[in-house]
């Protein structure tokens, strides 16, 4: 028998090495690809790339986890404040992302800067997910767009890690970035592919509409469990009430006082006892004449239908007794619209709408005032209030439309707009203060919703949307809002819905049947029931908060456990 050598020994070592080095690269890769179950139960880990605070679904999201007992983890940048009960649940924390050095975004053209954004973005929220969330979370949900690099990410993190992935799909990625480039472009079908292929193999996909749900099931063939979630507000989201617009208008006095085009505009007010929109009535001694009386007077008629009128006196009052405030009857109207200023939200169109506004209330309050001396005269001409638009949110295109706003209301004596941020707390007072929402998204998909309507509803307001494909899931035109295509359209709607107000007939049926569908809704019994089959025309079209919709739809997904 030929006995092994030393040099036999030594020869045979490279081979030897290859071998238990494919073993391992092998056993490595198996590892690493093979699904796990090691994870931390009743944990989730929500990933937003983006500003954490102005991602209202996703801070929705976090708190009912939190609330239905999840240890839950927000990952994102932070910029706005978010909702108080994220600071105030103890289950929350939040995981804010580090922005790419200024030096770079400021010294490196675009083309070098944007590849260098992608892996500093990848690196930090790999070290978040692998690093600083010690145990592997339950499940890992991801808002989608943005897709690169997030929706590979989270694939890579759940392999690794044993966590189940959740996309929420708020609109299509590819379909944003082709308002800028066109459908042909070929970044468009590199995003389109890595779209479809990071997102198609899910343990869940939630979807804002029917149409989306639909339209990827057949479009990628999508696997696991698929939900459609409507948005919905939150409890907290109603009609304000007159004590709460005053405490919201007496914070904003700093903020108006700071926008030139309004002095002169609004009526006189003096704090704590009144503001532009409410006051605190005293009642003197001897009793002054009727508020009815006062509305009758053409001395006050005078100053309601005049521009250039001055204001009905707002100087401090005497109080005898104490009183609440009350809402002005020489208030401006009150439109609201939340915009994020981007291509696919045509500013535009309510920049012309106002013009025409404008236009129309002139020639109204010029046959108004030729139409007689008397009372019974002039009602036979009924006229238009002064607008006043506030636009919330921020945005590429702001300044370009707010210049444009600022040139035209130099000549306007019936408009105004003005932009302003606000805290997340002041939000939805100041939508349930309004008496009118815009919405101007137009969806680069046709197949998301708007999530401003959405807020506006829960507080009660009316809204005129811009028409898509889908609005109807969410816009019922003639019944809780009006829907139009162009400027001229909105204009109109703005007459029809604002002729004699305070006193607004149309508007007033509108917030009625808000008001009517909102107390018809109810948390159903059985909250494990699965939601998934449920079509438009359904109960689920029950309008609700947010808390029922979420209870009704993920939570039977999230604690699937407890019906085994």
């Amino acid at each position: 028998m030929a006995q092994t050598t030393t040099t036999d020994f030594v020869d045979s070592l490279p081979g030897v090495a290859v071998i238990l080095s494919l073993t391992w690269l092998v056993f490595s890769v198996w590892s690493f690809l093979k699904p796990r179950n090691q994870h931390s139960l009743r944990s989730v880990a929500i990933v937003v790339l983006g500003d954490i605070g102005r991602s209202p679904r996703m801070m929705y999201h976090a708190q009912s986890f939190a609330e239905n007992g999840f240890v839950t983890d927000i990952i994102g940048y932070g910029g706005s404040r978010p909702i108080p009960a994220l600071e105030r649940l103890p289950k929350v924390q939040i995981h804010h992302l580090p922005e790419p050095p200024k030096l770079l975004r400021v010294s490196l053209p675009f083309i070098l800067f944007a590849p260098v954004k992608v892996v500093h973005q990848v690196a930090s929220i790999l070290f978040v997910l692998l690093v600083q969330i010690a145990k592997p979370p339950e499940f890992i949900l991801v808002q989608n767009p943005p897709t690169i690099p997030t929706l590979a990410l989270v694939w890579l993190v759940g392999r690794i890690r044993g966590s189940k992935v959740i996309i929420d799909w708020h609109n299509l990625g590819y379909s944003i970035l082709a308002l800028k480039l066109g459908n042909k472009h070929p970044f468009v079908k590199i995003a389109t592919w890595f779209e479809a292929r990071f997102g198609k193999t899910a343990y869940a996909h939630l979807f804002v509409t029917y149409a989306m749900r639909d339209f990827l099931v057949e479009k990628w063939n999508l696997q696991g469990r698929k939900i459609v979630l409507h948005d919905r507000p939150p409890h907290h989201f109603h009609r304000s009430s007159a004590q709460e617009i005053h405490e919201l208008f007496l914070r904003l006095k700093p903020s108006l006082a700071l926008q030139a085009s309004l002095h002169g505009f609004l009526p006189e007010s003096s704090a704590p006892y009144s503001t532009p929109f409410t006051h605190i009535v005293a009642e003197p001694t001897p009793v002054a004449p009727s508020a009815a009386s006062r509305r009758n007077s053409l001395e006050y008629r005078a100053k309601i239908t005049s521009p250039k009128a001055p204001p009905i006196s707002a100087a401090a009052p005497t109080y005898t007794e104490v009183r609440l405030p009350s809402l002005r009857p020489d208030r401006p109207a009150l439109v609201v619209s939340s915009t994020s200023w981007t291509p696919d939200e045509d500013f535009g169109i309510l920049l012309d709408a106002m013009e025409m506004y404008e236009t129309r209330a002139k020639q109204l309050a010029g046959l108004h005032w030729k139409a007689g001396t008397t009372k019974e005269q002039q009602d036979e001409v009924q006229v238009l209030p002064k607008l006043l638009v506030i636009i919330t949110g921020k945005g590429p295109l702001r300044e370009k439309y707010m210049d444009e706003v600022a040139k035209l209301q130099e000549d306007w004596d019936w408009v105004r707009c003005v932009s302003l941020w606000l805290e997340a707390e002041d939000y939805p007072i100041l939508l349930g203060s309004a008496d009118l929402g815009v919405c101007l998204h137009s969806s680069s998909s046709a197949l998301d919703l708007p999530m401003k309507v959405v807020d506006m509803f829960g507080c009660g307001l009316p809204v005129c949307a811009l028409d898509f494909a889908c609005l109807q899931e969410l816009v019922k035109d003639g019944a809780n809002g009006r829907v139009f295509k162009n400027s001229s359209q909105l204009a109109a709607q703005f007459v029809d819905l604002l002729t004699g107000f305070p006193g607004t007939p149309h508007l007033d049926e509108l917030r009625a049947s808000l008001a009517r569908t909102s107390q018809s809704s109810s948390t159903p019994t059985h909250i494990h029931t699965p939601r998934e089959s449920v079509e438009p025309g359904d109960g689920d079209w029950r309008w609700g908060t947010w808390e029922e919709n979420w209870a009704r739809t993920v939570r039977p997904l999230i604690l699937s456990d407890l019906e085994r």
